[in-house]
């Protein structure tokens, strides 16, 4: 499912117009600065919990040797930040089938 497709069946069950529901889900998920409720919170470095859905949070990565595949000389790879998302109880039940 892609964003037009999601915001399509925002429409349908919230009885929006298309157009609004693609405006709430940019609201909450757009990772362009300063917009983008959930990415807002992870530069804070707060976590978004959504109770039977799952959590966004970051998580720190350390710096450390890598190998280029092509030519296997060494690299460095340097510390970062990423988003990571664990989803809850709730979810992993109704996908696992």
């Amino acid at each position: 499912m892609n964003k037009s497709e999601m915001a399509e069946k925002l429409a349908k069950k919230a009885d929006i117009s298309q157009a609004k529901a693609a405006e709430i889900i940019d609201i909450i998920f757009s990772t362009k600065d300063g917009q983008g409720i959930i990415a807002v919170e992870l530069d804070a470095g707060r976590d978004v919990a959504i109770a039977g859905f799952g959590k966004f949070d970051t998580r720190r990565s350390k710096a450390r040797t890598g190998r280029n595949p092509q030519t296997g000389a060494e690299i460095q790879i340097p510390a970062r930040t990423v988003a990571k998302f664990t989803a809850s109880k709730g979810l992993k039940d109704r996908v696992a089938v």
